[in-house]
């Protein structure tokens, strides 16, 4: 239709027509909302959370809370390591050094000042048993004056501490300085700033390392501001793949305005996303920061859809106006349909009882609906006063098949290609083949680990500065930074009981003897070591008292990080070698089992606290999450396709591909070491969002033929030519943009990138071989 005269403009749907007839007001409308969003943008923070990242819902995380007043730096902590690498740490220079560093770290807002720890803290302390009895002060004398007398006696505070192993390394050559953190600036009242906070650790490492010391930093806070600090190299990778997506859109269409179109509407759905999160109240974390480009991608799918559509009805001849609409009836409601899988497969991540996902959930939710309107109805309207160039039109249409000439079209080799899988012996094989592939790929993904399998701080590459400073750590400390609490609750007053101890001793020695755990320490083992001091430094005495008087002595001198002040709270410390899946299961079963045994009514031991209890909380909550969110989001999926296709049988080719790329990509995960956690959990549901555009696209132009009485072979040639050439665009496109991720400094983002280049790419391939395969089987006319 080339007069637009002709055209019926009370035809279509309803929306159609609201929409259509007053477009002047809907772009102005939009124009307005981008502005406005925009200005919103800018108040949008990037920041983080230390308890958004644990799950608060969780038995052990509630008991870390209700017992969170009696622990002290139990949860953020920095560690600091400053090592002396031309001598020890009995050097002049060296203790003046630490005390400037100890100074700055205690003025910086958002220390936990009075539970600072370090050589030149008054909380770190000696004893010793003397011809006088008990003696014990300072490790930094109040009389130190740096002189080789001096420096003498501190090295004989130190080997009297017990702090060897603990804040000083056992070559003497470097110190630990423990830092923890508040959440909340109660002076303030602003929540801790981490890039602020890391920035200013930078500082001092680099102002201090001049000084002939080597400084170390592990913890939360200090990976937070990493990933925060990365963030100008993250964005680099995002335009490259925004880049990348608008040359090969350009490439494919020859038409700079409908190209500029379709990345601008994408662009203005994330504008409008980043604009509603500070509206709504929320913000960006490090582990949320990928969403915006996810929305973007699944932009450009749908409005490369759009654009083709148009496109060829401008290539019959159609007036762009009317091309729009007809585009709008044809593609409207499976590109409806398709985001709303996408907003459900994000929006099932609300079940995971952690904040940092819920808030990621929202984001992504929030994003995908924007997109519903900027390139489902915004787009095709910008495109009915714009249309495409003539070269586009022309191309889009070059190998089209009119319906007088089905039986002397000359088919293009390629779609001829994939036309083979609508027959017999193609689609059995094809079959056959992916449950086999299925099937090994099941086989596979059932070693997938849940948490993380690597040392250190697994979103980082292995030789960052990060890991190299936990590395450091791991290998001169015996208490290292992952530390597992185990609580035990007895009656008032009453934790210094002899039998009480005699079981907190028997679990020491059960954590003792696995292969993650370096070391322990508790209330037990100080009451042995003093037991040695009470009989004259003999190592036969080296068991807990039975005399309840001496351990009432004993608990009189015992430091607060192991027994509260009413004396109804023991910590059990187990610090471990890594956080990694195997070696936090294996204390949680551990210490499981042992309560099982021996808990009373008077002595109960719980778990957990320390930052590795929480790691083992994030675990067992993701571990559980992850196939009640697949089971979500394909309940959702199936019950969406099932009102787009009305048949079960269209539903089926359309879910089992997805399937099979979900196992597919869990056997990847497995193959590459990438655990299921905070990080990568959203990407396994983003999968099938994705994987389900794809096949809406294309079997609802299927079904729409096959309704006309159209063979199935015809039909998918059809619906190939319209719908399925974009398909492929998509597909390949943001595969190659998102797998530039890999190099990425940023591990998780690399993992990310590699995860769902995979994903993109084999659900095309799904989509166009599987699903045509699986129509043999279930759509053709003679299988029904």
């Amino acid at each position: 239709m080339t007069n637009i005269s002709e055209f019926d403009q009370k035809s279509g749907i309803f929306a159609e027509r609201i929409l259509f007839n007053n477009r002047a007001a809907i772009i102005a409308l939009c124009l307005i909302a981008t502005i406005l969003f925009a200005y919103q943008a800018t108040k949008l923070h990037l920041a983080a959370s230390f308890e958004k990242m644990i799950p608060t819902g969780h038995p052990f995380i509630i008991n870390y809370m209700a017992n969170k007043s009696s622990l002290v730096g139990m949860e953020n902590v920095i560690r600091i390591a400053i090592e002396n690498p031309s001598g020890t740490i009995f050097d002049r220079d060296y203790l003046e050094t630490l005390r400037q560093i100890n100074d700055e770290i205690f003025l910086i807002p958002g220390v936990d000042k009075p539970f600072m720890k370090s050589l030149w803290t008054p909380a770190t302390r000696w004893a010793a048993v003397t011809e006088d009895g008990f003696d014990g002060g300072p490790v930094m004398p109040d009389t130190y004056d740096g002189s080789p007398r001096a420096l003498e006696e501190v090295r004989i505070n130190v080997e009297r501490s017990g702090e060897i192993g603990q804040l000083v390394a056992a070559n003497m050559r470097s110190s630990i300085m423990l830092v923890p953190l508040l959440e909340i600036n109660f002076q303030t009242g602003r929540r801790l700033d981490y890039q602020e906070f890391s920035d200013r650790l930078e500082t001092i490492r680099l102002k201090y390392q001049s000084h002939g010391v080597a400084i170390y930093i592990t913890g939360f806070a200090k990976i937070v501001g990493d990933l925060i600090g990365g963030l100008k190299q993250v964005l680099v990778f995002f335009g490259l793949a925004i880049l990348i997506c608008a040359s090969v859109l350009l490439w494919y269409t020859r038409c700079i305005r409908s190209t500029l179109l379709v990345v601008t509407c994408s662009l203005v759905a994330v504008i409008w996303q980043l604009g509603l999160l500070p509206t709504l109240g929320y913000e960006l974390d490090p582990y949320s920061i990928l969403v915006p480009f996810l929305v973007f991608a699944i932009g450009m799918s749908h409005g490369a859809q759009k654009m083709n559509g148009i496109s060829q009805d401008i290539g019959r001849g159609t007036h762009r106006l009317v091309a729009a609409r007809y585009t709008f009836r044809r593609l409207f409601v499976a590109g409806m349909t398709a985001l709303l899988a996408d907003a459900v497969g994000f929006a099932v991540l609300m079940v995971i009882d952690i904040r940092v996902i819920q808030e990621l959930a929202i984001a992504a939710s929030i994003g995908v609906l924007v997109l519903i309107f900027t390139n489902l109805v915004l787009l095709p309207i910008l495109l009915s006063y714009t249309g495409v160039s003539a070269t586009a039109a022309q191309r889009s249409v070059k190998h089209e098949m009119p319906d007088s000439q089905a039986s002397c079209h000359k088919r293009h080799a390629f779609w001829t290609f994939l036309d083979h899988f609508t027959q017999r012996r193609a689609a059995a094989l094809t079959v056959g083949g992916s449950v086999l592939i299925g099937i090994l790929g099941f086989g596979a993904s059932l070693n997938l680990k849940i948490g993380d399998l690597d040392p250190g701080a697994p979103e980082l590459r292995s030789d960052s500065r990060y890991n190299h400073d936990n590395a450091f750590m791991t290998e001169n400390y015996a208490a290292s930074s992952d530390i597992y609490v185990v609580m035990v609750r007895t009656p008032q007053y009453q934790c210094g009981q002899f039998d009480t101890l005699v079981k907190v001793d028997a679990l020491e020695t059960e954590l003792q003897q696995l292969t993650g755990v370096e070391s322990t320490n508790s209330l037990a083992a100080l009451a042995k070591r003093m037991a040695v001091g009470f009989n004259e430094g003999s190592v036969k005495w080296y068991e807990i008292p039975r005399s309840q008087d001496m351990l009432n002595a004993i608990v009189t001198r015992v430091p607060r990080d192991l027994i509260n002040q009413n004396c109804d709270l023991l910590s059990v410390y187990a610090y471990l070698k890594d956080h990694k899946a195997d070696t936090l299961d294996s204390v949680v079963r551990t210490v499981e089992a042992f309560a099982t045994r021996t808990n009373t009514s008077n002595v109960s031991f719980i778990q957990a606290a320390g930052n590795s209890g929480i790691d083992a909380a994030t675990n067992i909550v993701v571990k559980k999450a992850n196939s009640q969110m697949m089971a979500l989001v394909y309940l959702a999926v199936i019950i969406l396709a099932f009102i787009t296709f009305r048949s079960w049988r269209a539903v089926i080719c359309a879910v089992l591909p997805l399937m099979l790329t979900s196992a597919l990509c869990e056997a990847l995960m497995v193959a590459l070491g990438i655990g299921v956690k905070v990080a990568t959990l959203p990407v396994i549901a983003l999968g099938v969002g994705i994987g389900v555009d794809y096949a809406l696209y294309i079997l609802s132009v299927t079904l729409a033929h096959l309704r006309q009485g159209k063979s199935l072979s015809e039909s998918y040639y059809r619906s190939l030519l319209f719908t399925g050439k974009v398909v492929i665009l998509t597909g390949i496109t943001l595969g190659i943009a998102v797998s530039t991720w890999a190099f990425s400094p940023i591990k998780f983002q690399a993992d990310m990138g590699i995860l769902l280049a995979f994903m993109f790419v084999w659900n095309m391939a799904g989509a166009l071989i599987l699903m045509p395969s699986l129509a043999y089987f279930l759509l053709s006319p003679k299988s029904k």
